[in-house]
């Protein structure tokens, strides 16, 4: 199958690049190119690309806000976005996955990583540059905001698909997981699909922001001598109890 591609960023230059290395593969064409957000949301309701590979400073309307307009929109539903800027900032990490987004990866990365990122993104999982999950975990989603996941909305999980979210929401791969718990890939990706249905989450890296803000999962800063080097610690909330 062809994975559509649409391709937004304002530089020219760096757009064509993009665009000679994506139609050089046999299972991916470019079906347009814009300059903005703006275009890129009006060039996505032409097309319906599988993905969206966007920049986030443009002018005019920027890629988060492109990307917020393209997910809010149900004619695009199965349209993935994938953001690759040289802006890998903790602000643009939590804005870009709460926009939507389901990847996110600084301009630095090699060809078949670009690659590889479009087509994980396309098959509906979540992709994050080391930069960006560190980022994200360490200083946004452990916070919870305004409009964020209540604890109790977690109760029409099992026990198995809060247990799926929680090692997802710590970085793991479905295989990854899947090694962990002694069960196949499939029965992961299965878990995490029926935890997004009933958590209306549109993709994973919205059923991991979930995780975070409902307090499923969260993060303690490292302690003691020479904790800067260890990276946070994952603590998992305690079951609730029913009634």
């Amino acid at each position: 199958m062809t994975i559509r591609v649409l391709l937004a960023d304002d530089q020219a230059l760096l757009a064509g690049t993009f665009r000679l290395l994506i139609e050089s593969n046999d299972d991916m064409e470019v079906v347009g190119v814009a300059a903005d957000g703006r275009e890129a949301v009006e060039k996505a309701r032409a097309t319906a690309p599988d993905v969206v590979v966007m920049d986030i400073r443009m002018p005019g309307m920027d890629g988060l806000a492109a990307t917020e307009e393209i997910c809010r929109d149900e004619a695009l539903r199965q349209t993935r976005i994938l953001i690759l800027t040289t802006f890998e900032i903790d602000e643009y990490v939590a804005g870009a996955l709460r926009a939507g987004a389901s990847g996110f990866l600084g301009k630095d990365v090699g060809p078949e990583e670009l690659l590889d990122a479009i087509r994980t993104v396309a098959s509906g999982d979540t992709l994050l540059s080391p930069t960006a999950t560190r980022a994200l975990i360490t200083r946004y989603l452990a916070r919870p905001e305004g409009g964020v996941a209540a604890p109790e909305s977690l109760d029409v999980l099992t026990a198995r698909e809060r247990e799926v979210m929680a090692q997802a929401a710590e970085g793991l791969s479905n295989d990854e997981i899947a090694a962990r718990m002694h069960v196949s890939p499939l029965t992961v990706r299965t878990h995490v699909g029926r935890a997004m249905t009933k958590l209306g989450a549109r993709h994973r890296a919205q059923l991991v922001a979930m995780a975070y803000q409902s307090g499923l999962v969260r993060v303690d800063p490292p302690q003691g001598r020479g904790a800067a080097g260890q990276g946070p610690r994952f603590q998992r909330a305690g079951r609730r109890r029913a009634g």
